[in-house]
């Protein structure tokens, strides 16, 4: 691994029964990076986003993060973690405030954070994310788009160093994707190392600095961001329908 890198992946393979997921993928990131994560349908992102967010283990290979070996230092690794999964993981009978100040205590919160400043984070989480009007309604009032909103508060509540978004932008509108956007963005600038699947490849293009695509499971490019043409030229010629 190098001094540099944040994130080393060696060699990860990922086999479900007799099926091949992931195959001898290895990859670096340095703190800091902002990395699109592209690939068809299959092609293996939904699984090695879990195993980098510690959950799911790989078959063979190694997994690294901050000199912490995963799954083996999971548990020292989790509290650095933002993640957004294809599910919000949030509870339909609590309110929106009521979900964070769960997430809150699971993240520990309380014992870094006085009552009020713990309510105030809770706040401007909902404040960002547009859904601090909503604060106290139930979350199974909410449309799919804002319990993916409240997701994305609920992912980076703790101040997270690294965020794992698994097709973030599901279900939001254009109005929500445009907050997003603002938010990658803002999330990047704090220094915050972010890996996103993405499968609007524009987007991935405007606003990412890196690209890792999969295919059939393995690492078939890892490229400095070029323009929106020429990555969808590339991903169209590794992942040919």
């Amino acid at each position: 691994m190098s001094q540099a890198a944040l994130i080393c992946v060696q060699a990860l393979n990922k086999v479900f029964g007799l099926r091949p997921a992931l195959r001898s993928v290895s990859f670096e990131i340095a703190r800091g990076e902002l990395v699109a994560l592209l690939g068809a349908n299959g092609s293996g992102k939904t699984t090695l986003l879990r195993i980098l967010a510690a959950l799911s283990k790989p078959s063979s290979g190694t997994v690294t993060i901050g000199g912490w070996q995963l799954p083996r230092e999971a548990y020292a690794v989790r509290g650095h973690l933002g993640v957004v999964t294809h599910l919000p993981l949030l509870y339909d009978e609590l309110t929106a405030a009521e979900n964070l100040r769960l997430y809150a205590r699971l993240y520990n919160l309380p014992h870094e954070l006085s009552k009020g400043d713990l309510e105030a984070r809770i706040r401007e989480s909902l404040a960002r994310v547009g859904l601090l009007k909503r604060a106290d309604d139930r979350v199974r009032t909410f449309s799919r788009g804002m319990q993916q909103r409240l997701a994305l508060a609920r992912a980076t509540l703790h101040s997270p160093d690294i965020l794992l978004l698994d097709e973030p932008y599901t279900g939001l509108d254009a109005q929500g994707s445009a907050l997003l956007d603002s938010l990658i963005a803002d999330w990047h600038a704090q220094g915050r190392t972010i890996i996103a699947a993405l499968h609007d490849l524009s987007r991935a293009a405007a606003l990412c600095r890196r690209a890792l695509i999969l295919a059939d499971g393995k690492l078939a490019a890892d490229l400095p961001m070029p323009d929106a043409p020429i990555l969808t030229e590339t991903f169209n010629a590794l992942n040919p329908s």
